[in-house]
């Protein structure tokens, strides 16, 4: 999503300019063209020469330099830019941007410019919360400004409260989000789901699989870049939420089966990539089993110390959704006892197999009415869980099937909305 984009970064004199170096430097990793804007002050705290190694391009300063070029530069940055991200912002500048204040190259800039603009504050916590700050950043928010909330932690004062800018991974988030606001999603809301379910046994054990939640994570974040409003619905994962989407946390299968049915009231699209447990434990012991001869029969336990579960089946909760209209089915929705129409919802669901991967895959699409199904071999060691990449076959309700080479979590999460975007012309 970030490829060719031409974004502007504006840097302010704040202690926490050095940090971002390293966003310009992952985002002309991810291919877009970074223009660096700093400020007089900004100068004090990190050399041109460091932007511009970062960014393979020029790095602007001077609005006032002796040739008058400068003058001209700043309109055509402004014009040009997709994106103008000032990071860190500090008092001073969010001050001057609210009252249209164009003094330098980077406020010229953000005047001229009709491109988004993301603020990313970072300054001493009294400074961030006193009243004119806040009321400058509401001001700017009022006019369509992403705001960056700053993380709570110590600052360079050595004091600890607001101030601090957040990680590289939430500011690159937040701009590719302003980055995909119109994008082929736009205004739609969508469900994903991620990660296994633990069922517990006990207090201190689960029942549970391997799941790391890595493609349920990389399709909402996918979702997020095409402008879509995401609910993430995770189980327990060792994954950061992504940046602007709305996260759900559960632990069961019975959890996920609440969290989805609540969450597809108005959605679009449903893409069921978490691992949900197909058993759990009847009756889990309200204190932790103990082992040899603390167990009992009575908790499962058997003479010679063995443990027995009696497990019971899992809701299936696609399955259980089989009977809501589709995008692959001829009906334009439910009618209501109000008398209006229901919206269709795009279902997606996922198979991980380890044999017969195309039998199961379309006995589980039929079985479930689902729209497309993703399956994938997770005996594959480049495939599955807990690795990077995945390989995966899509399967159609039309009945197309797509065999796709081994790629990226990120690419085949791009490949899958590349599918559904157009189911949703339909509904």
């Amino acid at each position: 999503m970030l490829l060719n984009k031409r974004i502007i970064i504006g840097i302010c004199g704040g202690i926490a300019s050095y940090k971002a170096v390293d966003l310009v430097s992952k985002l002309q990793q991810a291919g877009a063209l970074v223009d660096v804007i700093l400020t007089e002050h900004a100068e004090d705290f990190v050399r041109p020469l460091t932007f511009s190694t970062m960014s393979h391009r020029p790095v602007y300063s001077d609005l006032w330099e002796a040739s008058g070029r400068a003058a001209e530069t700043h309109i055509a940055l402004a014009e040009e830019a997709e994106l103008l991200a000032i990071v860190p912002a500090t008092a001073n500048t969010i001050a001057k941007l609210a009252y249209g204040i164009a003094d330098n190259m980077l406020t010229a800039v953000a005047l001229a410019t009709k491109a988004p603009l993301v603020l990313a504050p970072a300054m001493y916590r009294d400074m961030y919360t006193h009243p004119a700050t806040q009321a400058n950043l509401a001001l700017l928010r009022e006019r369509g400004a992403c705001i960056i909330e700053p993380e709570v932690g110590r600052l360079a004062s050595g004091a600890v409260g607001p101030g601090r800018l957040p990680t590289t991974e939430v500011l690159q988030g937040a701009i590719s989000k302003a980055l995909g606001r119109n994008g082929d999603l736009a205004h739609r809301l969508v469900v994903v789901t991620a990660g296994g379910t633990h069922e517990p046994i006990d207090p201190v054990r689960y029942v549970g699989n391997r799941s790391s939640g890595k493609m349920g994570y990389a399709i909402a974040t996918e979702a997020r870049d095409r402008g879509a409003d995401v609910i993430l619905i995770s189980g327990p994962v060792a994954l950061e939420a992504p940046y602007g989407v709305e996260l759900r946390t559960v632990e069961t299968a019975l959890q996920m089966r609440d969290a989805v049915q609540s969450a597809i009231t108005g959605a679009d699209v449903l893409v069921m990539s978490a691992a949900v447990a197909d058993f759990r434990p009847d009756t889990p012991a309200a204190q932790k089993l103990k082992k040899g001869n603390g167990g009992g029969e009575a908790q499962g336990f058997d003479a010679h110390g063995g443990l027995t579960l009696h497990l019971v089946r899992n809701p299936d909760i696609l399955g259980e959704l089989a009977g809501i209209p589709g995008s692959s089915e001829t009906s334009h929705g439910q009618i209501t006892d109000k008398g209006e129409r229901s919206k269709r919802l795009v279902r997606v669901g996922f198979a991980a197999e380890t044999n017969d991967i195309v039998t199961n895959a379309q006995s589980k699409l039929q079985a479930k009415h689902l729209d497309l199904l993703v399956a994938n071999d997770v005996g594959r060691r480049d495939s599955g869980f807990g690795v990077e990449t995945n390989k995966v076959i899509i399967f159609h309700a039309t009945g197309q099937i797509e065999d796709l080479p081994v790629m990226p979590k990120t690419g085949v999460a791009a490949t899958i909305w590349d599918r559904i975007v157009p189911l949703l012309s339909t509904t």
